[in-house]
């Protein structure tokens, strides 16, 4: 009689054991191949699947396990021996680099050109801006007389970006007839630096006239707009173009927030007749090198005013638009004699106040 014995196996079958390593190893490579397609980075260094790539590690140093999973290295040539990862250089925020990465700070202007129109603020800022240790906003932003709503922060986002050694500048002219700008550029910064470029206040207001002329055809004639009652020689100083020349008043608004020191003044007449000299006063004032000088100008006759001459980053001289050098219409002599003495009084106590004489009359 044959008798089994409990809790014993019988002889092993070869088949069926093959069978059970051929699906536990088919399982195992399944479930790696899984693990490597989420978890392990494509060709392109990042997962298709997952948002931040992640590859295994090689075997420990004693070579028994994997290690933990790691954001996979950014590929590159395939040396012969692994070379040390380089860290990527760190720049300043204040490096000033051109192109599709516009380095450097965005700042709050540390000089303003406040004045006056049709004094010459245009060429001050152009030629200024020839300067390396200059950036300047082309356009007038308007911020303390028309957009001072609209907040600082909005204001600096419109100023080119510097670097700290640079100097941010813009420039709106009629800063200097508004009541409310010396008050609101003091509250920015008690320290900028303001610029003002003036001009005999007769010759401003033609100008001033003929650009306005050349927009409005319709308008009055300059005499009419000029005086309230010409017999007597009472002057509208109510029209803006008459307004703006009584210099003096105008600049008591900002001796009551800025220091004298503080305020430039450019000569509009010497601005043209030698503007590197002016512009060295300039650049002196804003505590800079006199970079521009006699070189960089010439004298454009048709205009009647000086222009830069070209430069390695330009083919062509630069000179200010068509709107300016405009020929001035004819004004009957006597009523330039009557202006020149009503603003007599203003001009000599203007002189007096700031320590120049201008030469108007």
């Amino acid at each position: 009689m044959a008798y089994r014995v409990l809790g014993r196996a019988g002889p092993p079958q070869p088949r069926r054991a093959r069978r059970l390593l051929f699906a536990f190893t088919l399982s195992l490579s399944c479930t790696y191949l899984c693990y490597n397609l989420l978890c392990c980075c494509d060709d392109l260094g990042r997962s298709r699947l997952l948002g931040a790539p992640r590859c295994l590690r090689g075997p420990s140093a004693d070579g028994q396990k994997l290690q933990k999973s790691r954001p996979c290295d950014p590929l590159g040539p395939t040396p012969s021996a692994p070379a040390a990862a380089v860290p990527r250089p760190r720049l300043p925020a204040s490096s000033n680099l051109s192109g599709s990465t516009r380095l450097g700070t965005k700042r709050l202007p540390q000089a303003l050109i406040v004045g006056v129109k049709k004094g010459g603020t245009r060429a001050v800022l152009e030629f200024i801006r020839v300067h390396p240790d200059v950036r300047a906003l082309g356009t007038e932003p308007h911020f303390f007389d028309r957009n001072y709503g609209r907040g600082l922060d909005w204001y600096r986002n419109l100023m080119p970006r510097t670097l700290a050694s640079q100097i941010t500048l813009e420039k709106t002219p009629s800063y200097f007839v508004t009541q409310e700008a010396p008050r609101r550029i003091f509250n920015m910064s008690r320290d900028t630096k303001l610029i003002v470029v003036v001009r005999n206040p007769v010759t401003r207001a033609i100008s001033d006239y003929t650009q306005t002329l050349s927009k409005k055809p319709d308008i009055p004639t300059f005499e009419g707009l000029s005086f309230r009652n010409r017999t007597l020689g009472l002057v509208d100083v109510s029209w803006n173009a008459i307004r703006i020349g009584l210099y003096v008043l105008h600049l008591e608004s900002w001796l009551q927030y800025f220091p004298l020191a503080q305020i430039h003044f450019v000569s509009g007449e010497r601005l043209i007749t030698d503007p590197a000299g002016e512009m060295g006063r300039v650049q002196d004032f804003l505590g800079i090198k006199r970079f521009i000088t006699d070189k960089h100008f010439y004298f454009n006759k048709t205009k009647g005013f000086p222009c830069l001459k070209k430069t390695e980053s330009s083919l062509l001289p630069r000179c200010l638009g068509k709107s300016k050098g405009r020929t001035h219409v004819q004004i009957d002599p006597e009523v330039i004699d009557q202006l020149r003495e009503f603003y007599r009084p203003y001009n000599i106590k203007f002189y007096e106040t700031v320590g120049q004489d201008f030469r108007w009359e």
